[in-house]
């Protein structure tokens, strides 16, 4: 008989992070469920990046607990979280892709060495993954010569290759064409819908937010405010909240107009 895994993947208990004595995460508390899509929300400066990094374990935290698929991993090493970047993998704003490699060798470098995989595999996983995310006809480009968007794009290529549980997904709309952001919205929806992994997803977007969450964590100066689901949060009496909400809405009818 198989142990039954945990209910929550991500879970941050009373979790604190200062750095020059201003603190940055309060007592922060939420948990994302096995499967579901948890948005992250708040204006800029107010540890939602921050938040990633530690699950990453690029930062430390100076108090509370996280855990990851039910293991506390607030004690953890370096050389420890090795076996964490294997379940759980993060897009950065800025792509992080190998700028020597091409598009296609840039999906394929976590596939490389993997037992059992032929190079015939690889090729066929990449033009899988390339075709749903509409980057297959740029399989042979460098990053220099792709948009910001499709660096993007391609991040996501590269870590769906890895095959995690978890993805993380930092500001994957900022410094993009509006275009884009439609486009990237309905890429990472098509990904919930099609590998139903556990993602957090790092954004101020709302219109983003509202098409991705299935629970939302929004965090004011170091503290989370509200955490629940989409319509709670979109009915929210809040005054912050509902000031937040339509300030974001009126920033993409600006741009159209600029």
């Amino acid at each position: 008989m198989s142990e039954e895994k945990p209910v929550n993947y991500f879970e941050f208990r009373d979790v604190c992070k200062s750095f020059d004595e201003r603190l940055v995460l309060d007592h922060v508390s939420f948990a994302v469920k096995r499967g579901e899509t948890c948005v992250i929300m708040g204006r800029s400066g107010v540890g939602k990046s921050v938040s990633l990094k530690h699950i990453m374990g690029f930062l430390k935290a100076d108090a509370g607990q996280i855990f990851i698929d039910g293991e506390d991993v607030t004690e953890f090493k370096e050389a420890d979280f090795a076996e964490v970047r294997r379940k759980v993998t993060m897009v950065f704003q800025s792509g992080a892709l190998f700028d020597s490699l091409t598009v296609g060798d840039n999906m394929a470098f976590p596939l490389e060495g993997q037992p059992g995989m032929t190079d015939e595999d690889v090729e066929e996983y990449v033009m899988k993954i390339a075709q749903m995310l509409e980057v297959d006809d740029v399989l042979d480009k460098l990053p220099s010569e792709l948009s910001t968007g499709m660096k993007r794009a391609v991040a996501i290529g590269r870590a769906l290759a890895q095959n995690p549980e978890a993805i993380l997904f930092d500001e994957p709309t900022t410094m993009v064409d509006p275009i884009m952001v439609g486009h990237m919205g309905e890429l990472i929806l098509r990904l919930k819908k099609a590998f139903q992994k556990t993602s957090i997803v790092v954004t101020h977007d709302t219109h983003l937010a509202k098409r991705l969450a299935d629970v939302v964590v929004f965090l004011q100066e170091g503290r989370v405010t509200f955490f629940g689901p989409w319509a709670d949060f979109e009915n929210s009496s809040d005054p912050f909240l509902k000031n937040f909400r339509l300030l974001d809405e009126l920033i993409p009818a600006l741009d159209v107009t600029l």
